[in-house]
């Protein structure tokens, strides 16, 4: 692969060699990495080896080989995220990880649990049954609708904190409105008031720089098949020390393969039963993938493809974000409001009518658009997404 650290961000050609590392189908301009991030070859490839290995010698493969392949593979991932591998066990998805940590975090009747308006719904959703399951109150703070500092965004949510609340749980990157939070000093100023936290954070990793000890926070959950390029169905979830013997599988196996028994936390995930685990075996080849291409320079080029997707866009629509794109407030999506109406339907019709896969998003009673830049994205695709809302809003 060529020295990414010559080529220019602002010129496609530059990085045309990378679109051939994805399998895209043809009728398909694929602008939403950030929801379901379609695999490199690399990637691809070394799951239908480790698929090929489980199918043709099960015993083999799971006698002899998953527990050394799972410890390598999750000294590889915990190394990437900033964290001890003791603190670090491999879940589906970010999705499963909130859920393991809703079932097991120790609620009673009268606490309280506190989201803000940002957070995914699916994660809502998730502490609202928790909540409801043990006599407690899942509540949510609103953020400012046009966020001007860091400092506000933190207060915002420490203001919603009281002497019932248990956890927050905020994202590290936000779903629906693309943010960069302000989760480190989140983190340590709900430390300083004894409230433990739980950081979503499916979007973050190779999306930021990611160290998650350094964070302090409880709990800290992702998935790999977002910007890190993994396969689907491959996340993890970090606990910290304390909260090791609170924490257990969704699923009670025997931990690990007989005659050996569990002896520490994270054994317990190892064996859930009989599954497929190639989407954990292969993020270490996801991380070498990108750490070959180059963390900054994806960011610079990324970054640099969503900004221009914000400038199109708004330059043809109008509008105010809800952040300062200049302040750090965005990475590799954009997000861009839309011009008043009921947009209810467009994303379906972007993708019938143009082949375009791309997320409209209602948020607080507004539609906006949310752009997702990855390296097999170019110009041509930006120019094609403006032209394309610009016919199906008039």
């Amino acid at each position: 692969m060529a020295d990414v650290t010559t080529r220019d961000i602002t010129n496609d050609q530059h990085w045309m060699d990378f679109s051939r590392e994805w399998a895209i189908r043809p009728d398909t301009l694929y602008l939403n990495h950030g929801s379901f991030g379609p695999p490199p070859r690399q990637v691809r490839y070394a799951r239908r080896t480790w698929i090929d290995a489980l199918d043709e010698q099960p015993m083999d493969f799971y006698l002899r080989c998953i527990e050394p392949a799972m410890h390598r593979a999750r000294d590889a991932t915990s190394s990437f995220v900033g964290t001890d591998t003791d603190n670090l066990v491999f879940v589906e998805n970010a999705t499963f990880g909130m859920n393991v940590v809703a079932d097991h975090f120790p609620l009673t009747a009268g606490d309280e649990v506190l989201l803000n308006n940002h957070e995914y719904g699916a994660v809502q959703r998730i502490w609202q049954r928790a909540c409801q399951r043990k006599g407690a109150t899942m509540r949510l703070v609103d953020l400012p609708h046009r966020i001007e500092s860091a400092d506000q965004v933190v207060q915002s949510i420490i203001s919603g904190v009281c002497d019932k609340t248990r956890l927050v749980v905020v994202s590290h990157i936000t779903s629906p409105t693309a943010l960069i939070m302000p989760v480190s000093k989140i983190c340590e100023e709900l430390r300083q008031r004894g409230v433990a936290v739980c950081v979503d954070g499916p979007h973050a990793p190779a999306q930021i720089d990611l160290n998650i000890d350094q964070l302090g926070c409880d709990f800290y959950t992702a998935s790999c098949h977002k910007w890190l390029c993994g396969n689907l169905g491959s996340g993890f979830l970090v606990v910290a020390p304390k909260w090791h013997e609170t924490v257990e599988p969704q699923l009670k196996s025997w931990g690990r393969l007989l005659p050996a028994m569990p002896e520490q936390w994270f054994e317990e995930f190892t064996w859930s039963g009989t599954r497929d685990p190639s989407g954990y075996l292969t993020v270490p080849d996801a991380i070498e993938f990108m750490e070959s291409v180059g963390l900054q320079p994806f960011r610079d080029r990324t970054y640099w493809l969503a900004d221009q997707a914000r400038q199109r866009l708004m330059a043809e629509f109008g509008g105010t974000p809800l952040a300062n794109p200049d302040d750090g407030w965005y990475g590799c999506m954009a997000h861009v409001p839309l011009p008043a109406g009921d947009w209810t339907d467009l994303q379906h019709r972007l993708w019938q009518v143009h082949g375009i896969e791309v997320p409209i998003i209602h948020f607080e009673n507004e539609w906006f658009v949310r752009v997702s830049c990855h390296l097999y994205n170019n110009q041509l695709h930006l120019d094609t997404l403006v032209k394309a809302l610009w016919c199906e809003t008039r």
